[in-house]
Parts: C-alpha cells; sequence; structure tokens
C-alpha cells in the first residue's frame, strides 16, 4: 500500500481504532497524539471523555466542538459449550447489514477474527426465508471447537465486538470508505481545526472533544460539558446522504460533496436559531458550502450539550455520509474539508459580544 499524505493517515488511524461505546481507548490515544501537539491542555473526563483545549484569548467565551470516539459495535453475553459466541448490540444495528460480516472480538489476551453466523438459509423453510434473520438467533464463530477452547482464547462476557473495514481510498480519490465514520470523521474535524487555529489569533477559548458513549445515549457528550461549561457548543457528526438508489429528496435530501449539513432539527434538540443564522452567515460569506437538514429521528451529542449547567446555544454540523450503522460507510473528502474551513471561520468571529447577541437577543 502506498504511503498515505498525512490526513489521510490520520483519518485512517482514527477508523482502524477499536472502540465501541465504554471501551474507547483505542480511539481516545490516536485522538491524543494527533491534537496534543497543537493543544495548551488535553484531559479527560471521569468517564473517558478527552478534552482539549485551545487557548486564543484567555477568559474569553468557550466554544465546545465535539466529535465522539465511539462506534456502534457488539458486547459478547455467553459463550456456548461448542464455542460460538452470544452477543448484544451496542448502539443501533439493522439485522440485515449484519450476517456474514467479519468482525474484531477484543479479549485481555489481544483480538480474535471472527464472523456473524446464523442457521442457513437452505434448511429453513419456505416462509422463514423470505423474513430477516433476528439478532437474538446471530452467533459469532471464531473457530473455537469448545467453551474451554474459546475461553482458552481470553473470551469472556462483556468483551468489545468491532466491524472489519479498513480504511480505504476509493478509485474516486475524493471518497473515502472504512468503518467508524460515525463519528472518527467528527474527532478528525475537532483535530484540524486545533491545528489551524495554531497561528490565527481568535477571541475565545476552543475545546476539542472526543465524548464517549454517544451512540448509547449521548453521554460523555454530558459530562464533558459538565466539565468545559461552554458559552456555545458544536456537536461534528456524521449525517445521512441521500443520493443513492430508491432513496427520495423526502427520504433524505443531502448529498455527498455538496458541503456539511447544518442539522435543523433532530429528536435531540432543536437547532438555536441565532447560532443557525450566525453560522450560515460566515459560510456565506466565505462562500463555503452547506446544506439544510432536518431528521425526525437520531440524535447528536449536541442535545446533550444544549442542555448543560444553564443551556447551551449549540448546533450539530454534519458530514454527509452514504451507509451509516453499517460495517463500511462512505463520505467525501470536500465535506470533510469545508466542515473544518467553517468551524476555523466560525472560531475566528466569535468573540464576546458576538455571543452575548446570540445568547441574549433570540
Amino acid at each position: 500500500m502506498a504511503e498515505l499524505e498525512p490526513t489521510l493517515q490520520m483519518l485512517k488511524d482514527l477508523t482502524d481504532a477499536k472502540g465501541i461505546p465504554g471501551d474507547e481507548k483505542e480511539p481516545r490515544d490516536v485522538m491524543k497524539q494527533y491534537i496534543e501537539p497543537f493543544a495548551d491542555e488535553v484531559t479527560t473526563d471521569r468517564l473517558g471523555s478527552l478534552i482539549a483545549k485551545k487557548t486564543g484569548k484567555k477568559g474569553g467565551p468557550r466554544i465546545m466542538i465535539t466529535g465522539h470516539l465511539d462506534e456502534i459495535g457488539f458486547m459478547i453475553t455467553t459463550i456456548d459449550d461448542n464455542g460460538f459466541l452470544k452477543f448484544q448490540t451496542v448502539g443501533g444495528w439493522w439485522s440485515q447489514v449484519m450476517l456474514a460480516q467479519r468482525v474484531t472480538v477484543m479479549t485481555r489476551k489481544g483480538s480474535i477474527t471472527g464472523i456473524i453466523g446464523s442457521k442457513p438459509p437452505h434448511i429453513l423453510p419456505p416462509e422463514q426465508r423470505k423474513k430477516s434473520v433476528e439478532i437474538k438467533d446471530m452467533f459469532i464463530d471464531i473457530g473455537a471447537s469448545s467453551k474451554e477452547e474459546a475461553e482458552s482464547f481470553g473470551v469472556r462476557p462483556g468483551d468489545s465486538v468491532v466491524p472489519i473495514c479498513d480504511f480505504t481510498v476509493m478509485n474516486n480519490e475524493k471518497l473515502l470508505m472504512a468503518k467508524a465514520w460515525d463519528n472518527r470523521i467528527g474527532c478528525a474535524i475537532a483535530i484540524e481545526v486545533l491545528k489551524r487555529l495554531e497561528k490565527i489569533d481568535h477571541p475565545n477559548e476552543v475545546y476539542g472533544v472526543g465524548a464517549v458513549q454517544e451512540e448509547v445515549g449521548l453521554r460523555g457528550a454530558k459530562t464533558a460539558a459538565n466539565k468545559v461549561k461552554p458559552d456555545i457548543g458544536f456537536a461534528v457528526d456524521v449525517g445521512i446522504a441521500g443520493d443513492t438508489p430508491g432513496v427520495t429528496s423526502n427520504d433524505a435530501a443531502a448529498k455527498i460533496g455538496k458541503g456539511p449539513q447544518v442539522l435543523i432539527y433532530d429528536h435531540s434538540m432543536i437547532a438555536h436559531k441565532g447560532l443557525r443564522d450566525f453560522v450560515t452567515d460566515i459560510a456565506d460569506t466565505y462562500s463555503i458550502p452547506y446544506q439544510f437538514d432536518a431528521m425526525s429521528g437520531g440524535g447528536t451529542d449536541a442535545g446533550s450539550i444544549h442542555l448543560s449547567g444553564e443551556g447551551v446555544p449549540s448546533l450539530a454540523i454534519t458530514v454527509p455520509t452514504r451507509y451509516i450503522h453499517t460495517h463500511a460507510a462512505i463520505l467525501h473528502r470536500d465535506d470533510f474539508e469545508h466542515a473544518v474551513q467553517l468551524l476555523v471561520e466560525i472560531s475566528k468571529a466569535l468573540d464576546e459580544d458576538k455571543v452575548k447577541a446570540i445568547v441574549f437577543d433570540n
């Protein structure tokens, strides 16, 4: 494999790292490695979220830019007598995308490759073949012949399981495929924003955060926000791309490569109107493409940030992504670059007067 340029190497390292909710050490270590050179200080809260502080003006408004470290995955619950592993999902999965997929089981003795299996369709009654296999009827095969052998590999209940999909630059080199774009792309955006602010004056204190346990209830962003006490909050995450066959603009309007999404509504938060207008005015001023979007279901870490303290004007800025919550997803590098550019310009403009106007005039 040809050597990757630095930004792509960062994206590869972040997405190849394995970390389901509650077990985010690998991606946290990678994020710390990349963000620490550009931060004044890097700390963690007691739940495990990483918080990197970049001071422009000491005592200025606190701007929190949050991606989440965790990815959807599975947890081992039991080992049967024949060495097959039963599991539960951690985060939202659709059963149709799981079968026959390779996974990594993270044991105390190291990682083991397995495959998600079920009863083969050849022996099912005709009517049952037409139905999706239920997750409770699936298992993970790690090549063990007995419970004792599986245990000798180091497997035990509570072990994390993550999908396998190597970071891949596609033939169209703007398109990048990986597992865990949801949401290592948000962590990458936070890293890159602090990097680009290194030699730029900005009138505030910017916090780049890698939150834990987003996929199971926006948990890490809540504890991180309690520690940061932000004046303005941004969640940077993935959004749904609607540019694949069978998806109408009524289902999902955004297209990859057409700019980051400004999320005006989701199940966890109604976007703050004043902050939305400020952000889109910045984008218009600097000719940064963006797309409006809304989701009736799902949420982002902004849902926790905006309810912290006495309330925090918050907004989610997302990167449209195909096939989220599967083993492999695809996004467009231009959307990543434009999201970074937008957040850098926002950080340069959010002084004390602007923040007061957003908070109190809307």
